[in-house]
């Protein structure tokens, strides 16, 4: 299971969090977030961090200008996008110049206590992963977790990321969680506000501990390192 920290801000923050080698960092381009990411360049990290661009209903061009300035590795869409403008998106992505490397596409979906996955069916061709995040008065970081056995109803095989309100007091969740159904096709754990000390800004310490206990709850061996 793959470990995202979205919501990355500072600049010295961005170094540190990279040392614990997270599979994803996400950057927010919403300037309606108190997250938003308006630096011009993110530091220089581990090629095998993939870095996410984050964005709510934004144009295609924007899109793809903030991949070429900051040679993102990945997008994810967080807003109302349709299938029609993911698939846009997704040609587009494909043609780029930089793209040496497949630009991977999620798509986000909120979740409270039930959820339609019907609606999840015109967009299995036209991502690479899904992402479900808790349905509240934010479009993400609300900080409370969804009622994950609806994905006991997880209808596909695309794979997908999971989402909201994670922190260090959900790992015997996140336990019970990887031995049940509904985390068959998860991932990856997306990280965000739970692990801050203001918006954007990650409490390391926090960071490092939740990965150590969730390494050993997936390897078990671990625990005698």
């Amino acid at each position: 299971m793959k470990l995202k920290v979205c919501g990355m801000k500072y600049q010295d923050n961005i170094k540190q969090v990279a040392t614990l080698q997270p599979d994803y960092l996400g950057f927010i381009f919403y300037d309606k977030s108190a997250r938003n990411f308006d630096s011009e360049t993110i530091p220089d990290i581990d090629n095998s961090i993939k870095k996410t661009g984050v964005f709510v209903d934004a144009s295609i061009d924007f899109v793809l200008e903030k991949v070429e300035k900051y040679n993102l590795q990945a997008i994810q869409l967080h807003g109302n996008e349709s299938q029609g403008y993911c698939n846009d998106i997704k040609n587009c992505l494909a043609k780029l110049v930089l793209a040496s490397h497949t630009i991977e596409v999620i798509k986000v979906f909120s979740i409270k206590d039930e959820f339609n996955f019907e609606v999840l069916k015109p967009y299995e061709s036209v991502c690479d992963y899904f992402l479900f995040d808790t349905k509240g008065k934010l479009l993400g970081g609300n900080g409370y977790t969804f009622n994950w056995n609806v994905l006991n109803n997880y209808p596909s095989t695309k794979p997908f990321f999971l989402s909201g309100g994670l922190g260090i007091n959900e790992i015997e969740n996140i336990k019970q969680f990887s031995n049940s159904k509904a985390s068959k096709y998860c991932y990856a754990l997306d990280l965000n506000s739970k692990f801050e000390i203001e918006p954007g800004l990650k409490n390391i310490s926090i960071l490092k501990k939740f990965k150590k206990n969730l390494n050993m709850i997936l390897d078990p061996k671990k625990k005698q390192l």
